[in-house]
């Protein structure tokens, strides 16, 4: 276990938890002087808390691989527990609420668009590749339906040109057979 990571890990919860007393306790006071001050502080425990973020996450990505999944899945939950922290003071320093809910609403539907822009990209990239084989396939059955077709054709020319040979000789010993008679059967 890294004990780096977790002094930071308990850096970042300790001033987390300060940090979403604060915004708790600003979005109450009214706008003014003790406010502002208050927003002013919180800004700076987010900025430490981001300092703190990359320093657990440079750290996790230092480790052995068989603990570096599980302190990167940290980081991640940590990482969206300081968006939520952000959001949070975003809302409180919006002087319009409903502009705040606004906007959040607006960032939460850009990354569900993004990230249905992804899945469909990937989709859509995926039925090409299939479409692209599926063709490949078919034009290499045309070409092996073409060679076939024309070595059929190949056969009935020889077969017929063998016919034909058949029966000139066949023609050629009635022939033989039948002028030294004049014309009766030896038998």
């Amino acid at each position: 276990m890294s004990e780096v990571f977790e002094g930071y890990e308990r850096q970042y919860c300790e001033l987390s938890a300060n940090l979403s007393l604060k915004c708790n306790s600003t979005s109450l006071l009214p706008d003014g002087v003790e406010k502002n001050a208050k927003v002013n502080e919180v800004k700076s425990g987010l900025d430490d808390c981001d300092v703190l973020i990359r320093k657990m996450d440079l750290e996790a990505r230092s480790l052995q691989p068989s603990v570096k999944a599980m302190f990167l899945a940290k980081l991640r939950e940590y990482k969206s527990d300081l968006n939520k922290l952000k959001r949070e003071f975003k809302r409180i320093t919006s002087g319009d609420v409903s502009h705040a809910s606004r906007e959040e609403l607006l960032e939460a539907g850009m990354a569900d668009a993004h990230s249905v822009s992804t899945d469909q990209r990937e989709r859509l990239t995926m039925s090409v590749e299939r479409l692209n084989q599926s063709s490949d396939r078919i034009k290499e059955s045309r070409r092996a339906m073409l060679e076939t077709e024309e070595l059929g054709v190949s056969v009935l020319e020889d077969l017929h040109q063998q016919r034909q040979t058949l029966l000139h000789a066949h023609n050629k010993v009635l022939h033989l057979i039948f002028s030294p008679l004049n014309g009766q059967a030896p038998w």
